[in-house]
C-alpha cells in the first residue's frame, strides 16, 4: 500500500455558488448602488484588474454555509483581481481575498445590523481596509478606515468628503447621492453626465466653428462693399472731371 492509498479523501467546499441575496429595500437602493458601479467602471474603463459589484453574495467559510447565513454587501469592490462576471464571490475560490472597500445603504431594517454586526463582521473576519455606510433618506455618511485592526472613522475634509486610500478616491453627496470625487475635488461623472458634456461640448465646438465661419463671411462682405463703395466714389468723380488717381 503506497502513501497516497491511505490519505484521507479532502473534500472542498463548492466554489461555482449562486448570490442568495434578498430584494433590494427600494429604488433608492437599487439607484444608488447604479451610481456607484457605473461611475467607477466608466472611470476605470483601462482597467482589468479589479471586480466590484452590488447585492452579491460573500462567501467565506463553509460555516456560513451551512447555517446559511450569507453576507452580501449593498456594494463591494475587490482589488488586484480579474475583471470578469461571477455568481457570487467564493473567498476560497478567489485565492482568499475579501473585499478593499465596502458600502453598505442604510435601511430602516438594516441600519442597526450595518452599523453593529456587519462593521464587527468587516473589521475581524474581512479585514476590509476602508467601510462605509450611506443613508440616501437622511443622507447620513459615515466612513471607516481599518488601522492596527480596529475601524477608526475617517475625517471628513473641507467638502464634507471622505477619503479612500483603497480606491483613491473620496466619497461624498451630490444631489443626495453618494458621489466619487477625483484628489482634486471634481465629482465623477456618471454615464449619463458624461455623454452629456461630451454632446455639450461637440455643440460648443460646432457653434464655435459656425461663429468663426460667420465673422469671415462678415469680413468677405465688408471688404466687398469697401471695394464697391470705393468704385462708386470713384464714378463720381470721373463725372465731375477728376481722376481719381491723382487723389
Amino acid at each position: 500500500m503506497t502513501t497516497l492509498d491511505i490519505l484521507p479523501e479532502v473534500t472542498c467546499p463548492p466554489t461555482d455558488l449562486w448570490s442568495d441575496e434578498p430584494p433590494l429595500e427600494s429604488d433608492l437602493h437599487l439607484q444608488q448602488i447604479i451610481i456607484l458601479l457605473s461611475c467607477l467602471e466608466l472611470l476605470w474603463q483601462e482597467k482589468n484588474d479589479y471586480y466590484a459589484s452590488g447585492n452579491l453574495t460573500i462567501y467565506y467559510n463553509e460555516e456560513q454555509l451551512k447555517k446559511r447565513d450569507f453576507c452580501g454587501p449593498d456594494f463591494f469592490v475587490v482589488l488586484d483581481t480579474e475583471k470578469r462576471p461571477r455568481k457570487s464571490w467564493v473567498v476560497w475560490g478567489e485565492g482568499g481575498k475579501y473585499p478593499n472597500v465596502i458600502v453598505e445603504i442604510l435601511s430602516d431594517s438594516t441600519a442597526n445590523i450595518d452599523r453593529t454586526k456587519k462593521k464587527i463582521l468587516y473589521q475581524n473576519t474581512f479585514r476590509t481596509p476602508n467601510y462605509f455606510w450611506f443613508d440616501p433618506n437622511t443622507l447620513e455618511l459615515q466612513g471607516f478606515r481599518l488601522i492596527a485592526g480596529q475601524y477608526q472613522a475617517i475625517p471628513t475634509n473641507e467638502n464634507g468628503y471622505l477619503w479612500s486610500e483603497q480606491l483613491e478616491l473620496y466619497l461624498g453627496i451630490f444631489d443626495r447621492k453618494l458621489r466619487y470625487f477625483t484628489a482634486d475635488g471634481q465629482l465623477v461623472p456618471t454615464p449619463q453626465e458624461a455623454e452629456l458634456e461630451q454632446r455639450q461640448a461637440k455643440e460648443q465646438i460646432l457653434l464655435e466653428r459656425d461663429q468663426e465661419r460667420q465673422a469671415k463671411e462678415q469680413a468677405i462682405l465688408e471688404k466687398e462693399q469697401a471695394i464697391l463703395e470705393k468704385e462708386r466714389l470713384a464714378q463720381k468723380l470721373r463725372e465731375l472731371g477728376i481722376d481719381p488717381e491723382t487723389i
